[in-house]
């Protein structure tokens, strides 16, 4: 089963980390990436800039609306995401257990409804 690790936590910027907070956050993901990749789970990593580089678009009345930043004004922001493939829950919630980040904040276990692979989609349909 697929599922995805969605990371979130309260975002700062490199001045407020520090230089060496820094590194030892990078060489902690690149671990945790590493990790998944050994076990051969990892399908995909990402880490995404901060929320104030983000875009969100919605369509209201046939009208488009662009606002700069995020969706939410919150304190903790979604800040990378790991896509795993691993034979069920308890498995994905033993590597999200094991994800740098969640000391800090909070890792979102989603699984995957369906995927576009190959110009098709494979998977069920999502649930409502």
């Amino acid at each position: 089963m697929r599922y995805t690790l969605l990371l979130h936590y309260p975002e700062m910027t490199a001045d407020e980390l520090g230089p060496e907070t820094l590194a030892e956050g990078m060489r902690a993901f690149h671990d945790y990436a590493a990790a998944l990749e050994a076990a051969g789970v990892l399908r995909s990593a990402e880490v995404l800039q901060q929320s104030g580089a983000s875009t969100t678009v919605r369509l209201r009345d046939g009208e488009l609306l662009v606002q700069d930043g995020p969706y939410a004004d919150t304190k903790e922001q979604l800040g990378g995401t790991f896509v795993i493939e691993v034979d069920d829950l308890d498995q994905a919630i033993d590597w999200a257990r094991t994800a740098p980040s969640v000391g800090w904040g909070a890792v979102e276990i989603r699984p995957t409804a369906t995927r576009f692979v190959d110009g098709a989609w494979q998977g069920t349909a999502p649930v409502s």
